[in-house]
């Protein structure tokens, strides 16, 4: 689960800060240093759904802005998969979620 939530925030830092003609953010860039796997790792480890839940939250609101918020298309459906993130109360329910976060995040990139 780590590197998937690793991913999710990869792709929503891309979102937010990288542009055409810079060179891609990367998962070793200083960027991604409080979203590394390392993190989500000890969250994974404690169990702590809302840490999580937190630390995704804020790469997806980057994510939001930088696609012009949740008055366009693009950002109501990144709002609603957030929400589907927020309303989880438990790790086993966490996959799912983050799943369809990371193809989203994938597919609009």
């Amino acid at each position: 689960m780590e590197l998937l939530l690793e991913t999710v925030a990869l792709f929503c830092l891309k979102l937010a800060y990288e542009t055409e003609d810079s060179s891609p953010i990367l998962r070793d860039d200083l960027v991604m240093g409080d979203y590394e796997r390392e993190v989500f790792g000890l969250l994974v480890r404690r169990g702590d759904v809302e840490g999580i839940q937190r630390k995704v939250g804020e790469c997806l609101s980057l994510a939001l802005n930088a696609i012009g918020g949740v008055d366009t298309v693009l950002g109501r459906e990144l709002h609603r998969l957030s929400a589907n993130l927020n309303a989880t109360q438990t790790m086993e329910r966490l996959n799912a979620p983050i799943i369809a976060l990371k193809i989203y995040l994938k597919n609009i990139l």
